[in-house]
């Protein structure tokens, strides 16, 4: 019986890289694949808010980031049967949460932070932690 591999996405090279893994994960066991970015507000932007322009979106602006990652990431079959999911809220509670009743959550090691020297980034830490199934983080480049 096929299930669903859940995979977060937020336009990272190790995120790109997790979203081949789980493509070719779904492929070979026939679940289906679900593609994740979620985004947020930083808090500093409460003083910010007057300044930011009314048609700023950036709810659509992370569903471009994920269109694009699928369109660079996956065959064009691959990336027109994912699913494809936009969550306003903190990533790693978004994984958590998407991957009840998932198969499989898959991460990158490391998403945009700048914290370089860290083994693992602050999401992939968490939903290892946390999800309610068997996670992959996939590595990124050494050194």
């Amino acid at each position: 019986m096929a299930g669903r591999i859940v995979v977060g996405v937020d336009g990272s090279e190790p995120s790109l890289k997790a979203l081949k893994w789980a493509a070719g994960q779904a492929a070979l066991t026939g679940d289906s694949l679900e593609a994740v970015i979620a985004w947020e507000y930083p808090a500093s932007w409460a003083t910010l808010m007057p300044g930011v322009p009314a048609e700023f979106d950036p709810e659509r602006l992370a569903a471009q980031i994920l269109d694009q990652a699928l369109a660079d990431a996956l065959t064009p079959e691959a990336a027109a049967d994912a699913v494809r999911t936009v969550i306003g809220g903190n990533a790693a509670q978004a994984l958590v949460d998407t991957a009840k009743g998932a198969n499989l959550l898959v991460v990158g090691d490391r998403g945009h932070s700048g914290f370089r020297a860290a083994v693992l980034g602050s999401v992939s830490t968490q939903v290892a932690q946390h999800a309610p199934c068997p996670v992959v983080v996939v590595r990124g480049e050494s050194g």
